[in-house]
């Protein structure tokens, strides 16, 4: 069971990031909120907001395969 509770954890604070980073908040204050040492472990929650990340990417070329 103790694993369970450890993934029910970092899913949440996953999604608060995420939330966070869609409300315009900083990589420096999400860390602060979750007591982060380094700003690059912040980042990487940068990579889960998979919707926003799709309005900033550009066409295949030649069209979708």
């Amino acid at each position: 069971m103790h694993g369970y509770a450890h993934h029910g954890a970092h899913l949440f604070r996953h999604s608060l990031a995420t939330d966070l980073i869609r409300s315009g908040a900083s990589f420096n204050e999400i860390g602060q909120l979750l007591r982060h040492h380094s700003t690059d472990s912040t980042r990487i929650y940068a990579k889960l907001d998979i919707e926003t990340l799709r309005t900033l990417s550009q066409p295949w070329p030649g069209g979708v395969q």
